[in-house]
Formats: C-alpha cells, structure tokens, sequence
C-alpha cells in the first residue's frame, strides 16, 4: 500500500509543483555520488538518515539532488 505522502509528492511531480524529474535521483545515482554501496543508501533512507521518498506502485525510492548535496556536505 502507498502511502498518502507518497501519493502527495506524486502527485505534486506530476502537477508540476515539484521540481521536474531531473533533479530526482534513483538509489543506483545516489550511491555513487556518495560513495557507497546501494545497499547502504537504501539502509539510511530507511532510517531516516538521508531523506528520500517512494513512488509508484512498487515503491521505488526518489531522492531530490538537493537532499543528496545537502547530506554530502555535512
């Protein structure tokens, strides 16, 4: 089941409220921009650590580039 945080951002990708899918990062983007296993980049998303969100009817996890330097930076 999706959750109804997940249908908003959705939905605000789709509207056109959000930043366009360019600046959205898959897991397999992330990880090498960070340096690290993919595994670990789906391990903090589900911690918490690195914010992200999912989409779709599987799921999938989005992460926005800002999120991705931000957390860099730190």
């Amino acid at each position: 089941m999706v959750s109804s945080k997940t249908e908003d951002m959705t939905d605000e990708i789709s509207e056109g409220k959000m930043e366009d899918s360019d600046s959205l990062l898959t897991v397999r983007e992330v990880a090498p921009r960070l340096n690290v296993h993919i595994n670990t980049v789906r391990n903090w998303s589900n911690l918490g650590v690195l914010k992200g969100f999912r989409v779709g009817p599987r799921g999938d996890r989005r992460f926005r580039k800002e999120d991705v330097d931000k957390f860099y930076k730190k």
